[in-house]
């Protein structure tokens, strides 16, 4: 992979960027950590009109389907259930308005934010008398850190402990999208946190399968330029391919030894996904072996449910559709403060990104 230009400023980036001789690009980052960071730096306002970023299916709570959401609020009013969860899903607003955690933890509901599956495995060891129910969201960058508290709580014959399995894989999304004929991008930003674990070559297919220029960014301003001149730099070369600008961060083959513990405890399972319906083999679920910890198992949870029509167009936000402000509701129906959908409740939505950090 080739060197990335390390001395440049971003005044620098740009002109190259502006130098190479191309048409309209339209590239999509995959994580909403990108998201963020492309609107709290400004960059679009930095690249030239023919250059757009669409967000994609990064962000894990905008793709967990609100039918998803309903099953676990209806789960948090049993009278012996503890729902921990990190602070993201808190407000994320199932198919009623406002109905949220947050909101039924005012009604009595039992909810405690956590920053780690470990501190809700504590959290069973310290209420014995309670069900401890971890809502295992996130991507391959989270589902780790979710094994291992299942690898806990067995060490520990610890009973009242369980995962919702809401973890879902990216390739088979970005496959999805692509196989849409009407999906109209020329390459992606890949997301670093996942190529973390996964390594860069994960994202090959996409060069190679589908001719889309592909680079595995990191999370700096200058990153994200980077990752955005060299595949700008590809489509005026007219080759695509894979390339790794996070090379402080991101190996080839990734972390063999998270994807191992991750092999061990779950297995491929298909997975509704917003804004994009129902993806074979996209979602994790616990093996056989393991299922006394599957809370969808124990509880009887109806997980996985078709979407219903819907106001907020925050699944087409996330898939490339639409841009956040030409949702009808955004920045009027649907605030931060009362949202309509997660992509404006998420730390990593678009929507959030883009109100917060005023992209209209």
């Amino acid at each position: 992979m080739p060197c990335f230009e390390r001395d440049w400023t971003a005044e620098q980036v740009c002109r190259a960027i502006r130098a190479l001789p191309i048409g309209k690009a339209r590239l999509m980052e995959v994580c909403g950590t990108h998201t963020v960071a492309i609107a709290r730096s400004g960059i679009r306002r930095m690249l030239p009109p023919y250059v757009e970023l669409l967000s994609g299916p990064g962000c894990p709570v905008c793709v967990t389907p609100a039918s998803d959401i309903d099953a676990i609020l209806a789960l948090s009013a049993e009278q012996d259930i503890m729902i921990a969860t990190y602070g993201d899903m808190l407000r994320v607003p199932g198919s009623r308005r406002g109905d949220s955690l947050r909101r039924r933890s005012t009604e009595g509901a039992q909810v405690r934010m956590v920053y780690s599956p470990l501190d809700a495995v504590a959290l069973a060891e310290r209420y014995p008398g309670k069900q401890v129910v971890f809502l295992g969201v996130g991507f391959e960058t989270t589902a780790p850190g979710t094994a291992v508290a299942i690898a806990q709580a067995q060490a520990k014959n610890i009973q009242n402990f369980t995962v919702v399995p809401l973890l879902k894989t990216v390739e088979p999304a970005l496959r999805a999208l692509l196989r849409q004929p009407d999906f109209a991008v020329d390459g992606f930003l890949c997301p670093g946190h996942v190529a973390v674990i996964t390594g860069a070559e994960a994202f090959r297919f996409l060069p190679e399968e589908y001719g889309r220029a592909a680079v595995v960014g990191g999370f700096e301003p200058m990153d994200i330029l980077l990752s955005v001149y060299h595949l700008l730099r590809q489509l005026a070369e007219g080759k695509p391919t894979l390339e790794n600008e996070y090379t402080r961060a991101v190996t080839a083959n990734g972390n063999p030894l998270a994807r191992q513990a991750v092999a061990q405890y779950f297995t491929p399972c298909d997975a509704v996904w917003r804004g994009l319906g129902s993806i074979p083999r996209s979602g994790l679920t616990l093996r056989e072996e393991y299922r006394q910890f599957d809370a969808a198992a124990r509880f009887g949870l109806p997980l996985g449910r078709a979407e219903k029509p819907s106001a907020c167009r925050c699944g087409q936000v996330i898939t490339g559709y639409c841009p956040p402000r030409e949702c009808p509701l955004f920045g009027t129906v649907c605030l931060p403060e009362n949202p309509v959908g997660p992509c404006m409740v998420s730390g990593e939505g678009a929507c959030a990104a883009a109100y917060q950090y005023k992209e209209v």
